[in-house]
């Protein structure tokens, strides 16, 4: 039976589409525009590397904090909108005043906000899933939303490409190409943001409160006790933590990495876009394999892949086997990204989707603070780059461990759950707990 989007679930992925221009912003033409800055104060190759991790270090940090009270916060009727809406605004209005700073230091504070916005729209995009689809649908619709969104960023990354290879050349300046850049994928990005701004409809939620900071705060308290007992979140999201961290410090990083290697900036920038075109089907076609073969097969198998990818980074010295790199990630990318969001939506309450989804942000997006710091202290102290991607492995190993333990803990709930029809009921009688909602 072929799989169709509905006009709601067909809003809610245009947003993937908008703002996966930003990640390839952020992926290729930012480090390459910082290189040039940290070349002209006189930075190392070395140092450049690590000065750009510890930015993006500094921004999932700032996430991991902002992320979790404002999705708390959104879980309020009415907000989910005006917050997701905020925080577009500020990362597209930052994106375009970044391409006008000429001073290294003040770039990469500018790249830390903007940045740092754009993750916490999608910690809010995220926890609108729930509204948009039914969980029957929830892998497809989240990896229809990561394949078209590697797709649909490859226009305006062109676009964006164009004035900044022909300032490259010597064809245009950099003051006028940079510019014409940012401000594509600032506009692309909004310009999506539309029929989501314009169609979504907060369906579940908590009560509004006269104080809802106060009560956001309270609810968040209340969610991480909630997590301490639901051993199959906590380990999904301690297994989240480990092996997300790895992705997204290859997706921040790899032209950064690549540059410091020495290879040419032209072919690491159609290799990256090669790597947006792989993982367009890849996701799709995995996402419907999810009808047919478990979803937690198809995530442990992603996880394994990664873990040879970051083994291979520490083998890496030529630009073909960079580009063997970039076409081995695009296989998994969106994949891991798409089935650990849908995953995780089926296994926590809809009507705390934003708090839940604030804390995943912790334990996802705000992981790569570890990844991108790592990757920065083992290439200083090694002076080694290849050994500082490689050190990711690490990460992988221990995301498969926990993921195992997450998969055991919720199929033994399953099976509890068939023995006793009400057991959260039961639990909740004899400890006396009674239900806010």
């Amino acid at each position: 039976m072929k799989f169709k989007l509905t006009d709601s679930e067909k809003k809610w992925v245009w947003y993937d589409v908008g703002n996966s221009a930003f990640t390839l912003l952020v992926c290729t033409i930012i480090p390459i525009y910082f290189n040039t800055l940290a070349e002209n104060a006189g930075i190392s190759e070395t140092d450049y590397l690590a000065y750009f991790g510890y930015a993006t270090s500094a921004s999932t940090l700032l996430v991991a904090l902002l992320g979790p009270a404002l999705g708390t916060l959104s879980d309020i009727g009415g907000l989910k909108k005006k917050i997701f809406s905020v925080m577009v605004l500020v990362g597209a209005a930052g994106c375009i005043v970044l391409s006008f700073i000429s001073s290294w230091l003040w770039f990469l504070l500018l790249f830390v906000i903007a940045k740092s916005a754009y993750s916490v729209s999608l910690v809010i995009y995220d926890s609108m899933l729930g509204d948009v689809t039914s969980p029957e649908r929830v892998d497809e619709v989240s990896s229809y939303g990561y394949g078209l969104g590697y797709i649909g960023s490859c226009l305006p990354f062109v676009l964006s490409l164009i004035p900044v290879i022909l300032a490259m050349q010597g064809m245009l300046a950099q003051e006028i190409a940079m510019p014409i850049a940012f401000i594509i994928v600032a506009v692309w990005w909004v310009g999506f943001s539309v029929p989501l701004w314009k169609d979504y409809r907060q369906i579940h939620f908590v009560d509004s409160a006269s104080h809802p900071v106060k009560t956001g705060a309270k609810n968040l308290a209340k969610v991480f006790r909630e997590l301490w007992r639901d051993k199959k979140i906590l380990f999904f999201l301690i297994a989240f933590f480990c092996y997300i961290d790895g992705v997204y410090t290859i997706i921040d990083m790899a032209t950064a990495y690549g540059q410091s290697l020495g290879l040419d900036t032209t072919m690491l920038l159609v290799a990256l876009l090669v790597t947006q075109i792989v993982a367009f089907p890849s996701a799709i076609l995995l996402g419907k394999l999810s009808r047919s073969v478990k979803i937690e097969i198809i995530i442990g198998v992603c996880i394994a892949a990664y873990l040879g990818i970051s083994v291979y980074a520490i083998f890496l010295d030529e630009l073909y086997e960079f580009w063997i790199l970039a076409v081995c990630v695009g296989l998994f990318q969106g994949t891991i990204q798409a089935l650990s969001r849908s995953y995780y939506a089926k296994i926590i309450p809809l009507e705390k989707s934003g708090e839940y989804f604030g804390v995943y942000d912790i334990f996802g997006k705000g992981a790569a603070f570890t990844g991108t710091l790592l990757v920065s202290v083992v290439t200083q102290a090694t002076n080694n780059q290849n050994y500082g991607v490689g050190s990711l492995a690490v990460m992988f190993a221990l995301g498969i461990a926990f993921f195992i333990l997450a998969v055991r803990c919720k199929d033994s709930t399953e099976k509890r759950n068939a023995l006793s029809p009400c057991p959260a009921a039961e639990i909740a009688a004899a400890s006396g707990e009674v239900s806010e909602e």
